[in-house]
């Protein structure tokens, strides 16, 4: 059986957890199985050494203009492709796409404008078409609308990575069988803490993102660092040894360093660039402020109190679903709220109860993406 992993990355850390989670699940039910990814224009996002390390063939696909430039590939004679690693489109007999969070009006109609034509293809080619656990919508324009239809109508399973996403599609589509409900699937991966990680002096991790500052209000994005450095200030007065946490690229850093430069240097940032690793500091922290999804998914998942900013639905309902929606925080808050709502994670009291809660939900989470790995191998 020949596999894409598509929509998955390496820049942006969350998305590189997801390719590892799927390719781990993949490769116990199917040892034999071959894995392919496509290469993309955006910069580090796929590189072929990174593709390389992981064994993946490469796809010949290029999506730009509105066509498929890589079906051009196919000229090639298959002896060629072959001693080369590429794989045609054709080819390929599963499709899992692990997007995260790339079919909503937020991101416009390119992205499910090609995944619409994608799945017809692949339809056509007897290709099987699973999307992951995602986000989904909101929908609000009619093309975008008849896209999703397209999708839904050419894909075996869909799955909504909450019921606000869920109900973004069935409003479109009504509700279909091959469209469930299942939670974030980097939940079952394990963590690596780093041997050089310093526990003792990294004690409570902030992580930031610059979707905070260019997918938000303009209000809530010129509130946005300042809400940090009020959060890393107060931190730092209470002892717990904060840190920054890169999950994504330059901005993320610009950001990180605008935050330390404000509080005297005292903050230090680490920069690590293996997903796994990432999970493991966060999974041995005490607690965590973000704005990263998946460093949230990693924190919580491993029983880890955390608060969140976020700039869209999937943050509200990851709090809601883990029984901790007073974890979210308004940028645009008071001092005084904003130090209430640390000190709840802070406090031992009330930091052991939300734990309790998390651990208990987390272990729900886990059994429920078993679950949902198990549909995808009967279907299979």
């Amino acid at each position: 059986m020949l596999i894409e992993i598509r929509r998955a990355g390496f820049i942006n850390k969350g998305a590189e957890l997801m390719l590892y989670a799927a390719l781990q699940k993949m490769k116990e039910a199917y040892p034999d199985a071959r894995f392919a990814m496509a290469p993309t224009l955006n910069k580090g996002a796929a590189p072929y050494l990174k593709r390389a390390e992981l064994s993946l063939l490469q796809k010949s696909w290029l999506w730009q203009y509105g066509f498929q430039w890589g079906n051009l590939a196919a000229l090639a004679p298959g002896k060629i492709r072959e001693l080369f690693g590429i794989v045609l489109d054709k080819e390929i007999d599963l499709v899992l796409d692990a997007a995260g969070f790339a079919y909503s009006d937020q991101w416009g109609f390119d992205n499910c404008l090609e995944l619409a034509n994608s799945c017809i293809r692949w339809k056509k080619n007897d290709t099987k078409v699973i999307l992951l656990p995602q986000a989904f919508g909101p929908f609000s324009s009619s093309k975008i609308k008849n896209a999703v239809k397209s999708v839904v109508d050419n894909s075996d399973l869909i799955f909504a990575r909450e019921r606000v996403s869920y109900k973004h599609l069935v409003d479109v589509v009504g509700e279909r069988q091959n469209i469930k409900i299942a939670p974030d699937f980097t939940n079952l991966v394990k963590g690596i803490l780093p041997k050089n990680f310093d526990s003792t002096n990294h004690r409570f991790c902030i992580v930031p993102n610059y979707r905070m500052i260019d997918k938000t209000s303009r209000e809530k994005s010129e509130t946005y660092i300042p809400f940090m450095i009020k959060c890393a200030k107060y931190l730092l007065e209470k002892n717990q040894k904060p840190f920054i946490l890169i999950h994504e690229g330059e901005d993320d850093i610009r950001i990180a360093k605008k935050i330390c430069n404000s509080v005297g240097g005292k903050l230090p940032i680490i920069k690590e660039n293996h997903p796994l690793k990432i999970k493991g500091i966060l999974g041995s922290v005490e607690g965590t402020i973000g704005s990263r999804f998946h460093g949230l998914v990693s924190a919580l998942s491993q029983g880890i109190p955390s608060l969140a900013t976020g700039w869209s639905h999937k943050y509200r309902v990851l709090f809601e679903d883990y029984g901790f929606a007073e974890g979210i925080m308004d940028v645009q808050a008071s001092e005084k709220k904003i130090c209430e709502k640390i000190d709840l994670i802070v406090d031992s009291t009330s930091k052991q109860k939300i734990k309790k809660k998390i651990d208990e939900k987390s272990l729900i989470f886990k059994h429920q993406t078993e679950k949902m790995w198990q549909d995808i191998f009967c279907l299979l």
